[in-house]
């Protein structure tokens, strides 16, 4: 079972993340009260002047980890969680061409976007859609995920990196209206920043993953798609789908992981599951939307051609996931269309899947849909 130290993910990793979100000016006062209210008794082991040595080492240091944690409060509260996000990011300062932080629409400041384009070229550039992780919950445009998809900038590829609506801000199907909305945007823009609008391939891990493979079977489904947003000419429809280790059917999840006899083994069907927090209702309570969130609800013969790889270890999500959909997939599309690869010895996430020759996999098959290269 996923316990303590799940609060201290790998970068790809679909877990139990801590909302910073969660802590907001109207929940301060009582977490200082609580803390001072500590901080208070252990002062008061010291009354008298009669404290032996050891009670004296214990005391002091239990104060003095109560206050560097009101020292992370504070910065949590004054430093934005894309900052930390940001930290172990790619350096993007190398890169020649760029726009950073334009709003595709103006909700929700997480509606945001960043785009890259080759550092040569007049383009109009084939172009990587980049949609990160964290179990709906946590994760930015611009951290460590996006690093694989920068690669594309060597082949000839742009890249757009965007955030979207977390769960703690809106619950599904925000997620993908905002994942379509960005999509719509870039086809109506696209002569400004040599962007293809015709070439479009959706590339994500965990959560990404999963909006990824959302976003290749809904396409113009109307009721996972807010013409509101803007440039409701266009189509929210891609040309390509990378799926690495995404959830597909949530309600599966647990006794799938139980099949799979991996270690730890996440519950989802709880009500502070990344899922559950997801739709708003635990799992079992909400099959309905369940189905709704389900990339296989929506498969039809127009679908793109998807690229599906998952670790054999994973313990957050279980690989049969990726298995059932990539099944459900070649019934409709074909088997040509559809390439599924079960990596051994894989987690959830991890260097494994940013291998050079990997990578040199997930680019082969962009470049047979996006560049059409056999």
């Amino acid at each position: 079972m996923s316990k303590f130290f799940d609060f201290f993910p790998s970068p790809y990793t679909n877990s139990n993340y801590m909302k910073t979100d969660q802590i907001n000016s109207a929940s301060v006062p009582s977490l200082f009260i609580r803390i001072h209210s500590l901080q208070f008794f252990f002062s008061a082991l010291n009354i008298g002047g009669n404290v032996i040595g050891e009670r004296r080492i214990i005391r002091d240091t239990l104060i003095g980890m109560i206050n560097v944690s009101i020292f992370l409060i504070i910065l949590g509260l004054f430093i934005p969680a894309s900052a930390f996000a940001q930290a172990g990011g790619p350096n993007i300062e190398t890169i020649k061409r760029k726009w950073l932080d334009i709003a595709y629409d103006k909700k929700s400041q997480a509606q945001k976007l960043d785009i890259y384009i080759p550092a040569q070229g007049e383009g109009p550039f084939p172009v990587i859609l980049s949609i990160h992780g964290g179990a709906f919950m946590s994760g930015d445009k611009r951290d460590v995920q996006v690093k694989p998809m920068l690669e594309g900038l060597k082949r000839g590829y742009a890249v757009v990196s965007i955030n979207y609506r977390l769960s703690g801000e809106a619950i599904f199907p925000a997620q993908i209206y905002d994942v379509k909305a960005a999509v719509r945007w870039i086809k109506a823009n696209a002569n400004l920043y040599k962007l293809n609008p015709d070439k479009i391939a959706a590339w994500g891990g965990s959560a990404g993953g999963h909006l990824s493979a959302l976003l290749g079977t809904s396409g113009d489904v109307k009721e996972l798609e807010d013409l509101s947003q803007g440039n409701s000419d266009k189509s929210g429809r891609v040309q390509a789908a990378v799926d690495w280790f995404g959830p597909t059917d949530f309600l599966k999840m647990d006794e799938q992981l139980k099949e799979s006899k991996v270690k730890n083994p996440m519950i989802h069907s709880v009500p502070d599951s990344p899922e559950s927090q997801l739709i708003g209702k635990n799992l079992d309570d909400a099959p309905e939307l369940v189905k709704a969130a389900n990339p296989e609800t929506y498969i039809t013969k127009d679908d793109p051609p998807f690229f599906i790889q998952h670790g054999v270890i994973d313990h957050l999500v279980p690989y049969q996931q990726s298995v059932n959909f990539a099944k459900k997939l070649e019934q409709v599309l074909g088997k040509e269309k559809v390439t599924i690869e079960l990596l051994p010895g894989t987690d959830h996430g991890g260097p494994n899947y940013e291998t050079e020759k990997n990578i040199n996999k997930v680019f082969v098959f962009l470049d047979r849909y996006l560049k059409n290269t056999k």
